[in-house]
């Protein structure tokens, strides 16, 4: 189950896992983007339903879990993906942005694992994080802010810097921003969103079985560079 894959991260997931021999649900709060999502994951040999979902919506998550084990019989994974940016500062940022931001991120994950915890045996719980989680990033001041084990392991995913649809405009090639990204990774880019699942199919897999409580981070050594030459 990705929650959240039908652009960005999410759906690089999502195709990743169909790509490896998996079912996948996918879900967002547009039923034409689930429908879409749904097709290219047919296309790769997944079975899988469409089914849109609001994460601000306990019973609309319900919903969601309840046909997905009604049509698959089980789900081994939950991937939290979903993600709503409000772009402020921390002076002139509007209580709604901030609160509509932890509302689908913060809370909306929350909600999420609750949920769908209740309905798994066992398996993996990987919420997509964010490196602002532990940067300052200029005018995303809410974005930044944002126990099941032995069973069920829960690890987080930190992507750097991925070119999405949503981070389009922000960290474009001629901004500062974009030539911070470029001294410090080692490939002088943003990630594509098909380099994270990588991570997320190794935190789904049995191989994972002694990593639980961890945040991976996929950086391309961001956090890591803060020396110039």
């Amino acid at each position: 189950m990705v929650i959240g894959g039908t652009s960005g991260i999410g759906r690089a997931i999502a195709r990743g896992f169909a790509a490896d021999g998996a079912d996948v649900v996918t879900s967002s709060r547009s039923a034409d983007d689930v429908a879409e999502t749904a097709a290219g994951l047919r296309s790769l040999g997944a079975e899988t339903i469409e089914q849109s979902c609001d994460v601000t919506d306990r019973g609309s998550l319900v919903d969601l879990r309840d046909a997905t084990i009604d049509a698959l019989g089980r789900i081994d994974v939950l991937v939290t993906s979903q993600s709503y940016i409000a772009r402020s500062n921390l002076t002139t940022g509007a209580e709604a942005e901030r609160q509509a931001v932890f509302d689908v991120q913060l809370d909306g994950t929350y909600r999420a694992v609750q949920i769908f915890a209740e309905r798994m045996d066992q398996g993996a719980i990987i919420p997509i994080s964010s490196i602002s989680n532990g940067l300052s990033v200029p005018n995303l001041v809410p974005y930044t802010a944002a126990e099941l084990g032995p069973e069920i392991r829960v690890n987080a995913i930190r992507p750097g810097f991925v070119r999405t649809d949503q981070t389009g405009g922000t960290y474009d090639e001629g901004t500062d921003r974009h030539a911070e990204i470029v001294r410090r990774t080692t490939t002088g880019r943003l990630a594509d969103p098909e380099e994270m699942v990588g991570a997320a199919i190794y935190l789904a897999s049995d191989p994972a079985s002694y990593t639980n409580g961890s945040v991976l981070t996929v950086d391309d050594g961001f956090t890591t560079g803060a020396f110039g030459d």
